[in-house]
């Protein structure tokens, strides 16, 4: 296992490569919240958006995940643990206010990569206009004889 990657995997850098190509700057490797024992592979975190992108093995992939023949109580153990761990994980992120996406390794990179870009979007968009709408000075009073526009 420790031959096995982190971080910086080719499903992980392929959708980083695009999110950059399109502007996106993010985190990577981070942890979103100081008490959760994880690391988020993908983190936006003025979106608060926390993207993992998982292994079809250790995750257990509905499409491809496989079944070790060899110590399979070991490793049928050991995934069920993983998958109980990405379960209280999610719901720790989402129960503090974030988003939370998963990926697995076999998708289009270019296609996870746009349904991240159209979430950061709009979750932005919603975190600007509030503040906008907060921040906004009140109106002025028009000054008597000026020219106003219609």
């Amino acid at each position: 296992m420790v031959g096995n990657r982190r971080r910086d995997t080719q499903p992980e850098m392929a959708i980083r490569r695009t999110l950059h190509r399109w502007g996106l700057r993010y985190r990577v490797d981070h942890s979103p919240l100081p008490r959760l024992r994880c690391r988020v592979d993908v983190v936006f975190p003025r979106a608060r958006i926390a993207v993992f992108i998982d292994g079809c093995f250790w995750h257990s992939c509905p499409e491809h995940g496989t079944s070790p023949q060899v110590n399979s109580g070991y490793w049928t153990a050991k995934l069920a643990r993983n998958l109980e761990r990405d379960a209280r994980n999610n719901e720790a992120l989402e129960s503090a206010g974030w988003h939370v996406i998963r990926v697995w390794e076999h998708e289009d990179p270019e296609a996870a990569a746009a349904q991240i870009a159209a979430l950061v979007a709009t979750r932005t968009s919603l975190h600007v206009r509030q503040q906008d709408r907060d921040s906004r000075p009140a109106e002025r009073e028009p000054v008597p004889g000026a020219i106003r526009e219609t």
